[in-house]
């Protein structure tokens, strides 16, 4: 048990140790993507092209936060959170991938942990939050398997690099990286390819054990080391059997491809079935589920809302001249549930189903904390909204907790407004607002809300 959770305050009915925290990633608040070395990443690239994100912009200067990020350390003190859960970006640290280290980057890491530890806030590292070195993608990217060594050579450097952290993940979100970057093109790198993207899955995977097994060569006393999925609950949209087979599909897609190899050892066997004429799995090789199903000291959650899935024709009929992940899917938006500012459905249960149908289906399900859990709007400094759906969404894990799930903590998504990737800026999540133009930070009612949560005066 850390330090962190040794204090943390029994609040809103949760245990004691229960840590309570926010999220942010590296592009998304940094900057400064030409500062001391750092090399481009794929999000630096893609949004260059035309009309790939809102308004043409970029991660650049986000919230600046290479340079204001004492300003943020603040913020994170003055909310009362004992973690805090950040993203290193890899091109910060190796500019083409590999090689040499960029020393700059490395201390100014080194500097926010240093900080983060002097105020009692543990620091949760996450090794890749999207931001391949541009470099690499140039060489296959995740297509192809020396992607995953360079991951796990950089996992190595930056793990010796950095003390005092007790909670490593290795991937966030690889469902995002893999489908939305390489099968949708709605993310970098913004490719639509079928069996590309499939083996961009599998060896995001195959990385992650790489370097599971690296940290653990060099692991500290109390370290902890994880990865984090986003999950969906998928839904049939209605009673019918078309619909139940729909729902199943997109279970595979967003969840199951990712959590049976990781958490049971194998694939799905529906796979092959789902994916059909894409689904030829020559990069797979004997050894690699061994390497992906490392055991985990926890698994990271992020969860913002389930999939009501119906069945549709595919959009290409001809099954060899798919070019993405066409599985015959449409999402349907359910009369009754009221939807964030952005848009999306408000439906708490779905987190515990999440929580309560993993502890059901792995026996040996490692202690589960939500990572990410957030609301999106239009930045309002009076964000009600935001203030019910996260009392909602606690509410949620707090019956996950009785329902027997071990849940450890809970992480905001975000502790500011930043740049959420296609969306570009107009889409805020922060419990602080970011004005641009003059990086000014300012708390908001979510803000004093969660602070009084976590003091345990709610």
């Amino acid at each position: 048990m850390t330090a962190t959770e040794e204090r943390a305050p029994v609040a809103g009915g949760f245990p004691a140790g229960f840590v309570w925290g926010a999220a942010t990633s590296a592009y998304q608040i940094e900057g400064a993507v030409d500062a001391d070395g750092r090399g481009p990443s794929i999000w630096d690239a893609f949004c260059r092209v035309p009309g790939a994100t809102a308004a043409g912009e970029s991660g650049d200067p986000a919230c600046d936060h290479y340079r204001r990020w004492p300003e943020d350390v603040e913020l994170l003190a003055g909310l009362g959170v004992g973690a805090y859960r950040l993203s290193v970006a890899w091109p910060r640290i190796l500019p083409e991938g590999g090689g040499r280290p960029e020393r700059r980057g490395l201390d100014f890491y080194r500097r926010l942990v240093d900080a983060l530890r002097e105020r009692d806030i543990t620091p949760f590292v996450t090794l890749y939050h999207w931001g391949l070195p541009q470099a690499l993608e140039e060489r296959g990217g995740w297509r192809v398997r020396d992607t995953a060594e360079r991951f796990a050579d950089y996992a190595a450097v930056v793990h010796e690099a950095l003390e005092g952290v007790p909670y490593w993940t290795t991937l966030n979100e690889p469902y995002c990286s893999a489908v939305t970057g390489y099968a949708e093109g709605r993310h970098a790198p913004g490719a639509r390819e079928g069996h590309g993207a499939l083996a961009a899955a599998h060896h995001l995977l195959v990385g992650h054990g790489l370097a599971v097994a690296r940290l653990r060569e060099r692991a500290r006393p109390g370290e902890r080391i994880g990865v984090t999925l986003n999950m969906s609950p998928a839904v049939p949209a209605s009673p019918s059997a078309e619909d139940a087979a729909a729902a199943r599909r997109m279970d595979l897609m967003v969840n199951r491809q990712f959590t049976e190899p990781l958490l049971g050892g194998a694939y799905p066997g529906d796979m092959a079935e789902v994916y059909g004429e894409i689904s030829d799995f020559s990069f797979r090789r004997d050894g690699d589920l061994a390497v992906i199903s490392e055991p985990l000291d926890f698994l990271g959650v992020n969860y913002y809302y389930p999939i009501h899935a119906a069945a549709a024709p595919y959009a290409q009929p001809d099954p060899a001249l798919r070019s993405a992940f066409d599985i015959g899917v449409r999402t349907v938006a359910p009369d009754g549930p009221p939807v964030t500012g952005l848009g999306w459905r408000i439906e708490p249960d779905g987190l515990r189903d999440t929580l309560t149908g993993l502890a059901a289906r792995f026996s040996r399900l490692p202690p589960v904390f939500v990572t990410e859990n957030g609301y999106g709007d239009d930045g309002d400094l009076d964000d009600t909204g935001r203030v019910a759906y996260l009392a909602a969404h606690l509410a949620a894990t707090r019956a996950a907790l009785d329902d027997g799930v071990d849940v450890r903590g809970y992480f905001c998504w975000s502790l500011l407004d930043n740049f959420e990737w296609a969306r570009g800026y107009a889409a805020r999540f922060g419990l602080a607002h970011v004005d641009y133009a003059t990086q000014a930070r300012t708390p908001k009612a979510s803000y004093r809300w969660y602070r009084d949560v976590i003091a345990g005066r709610i």
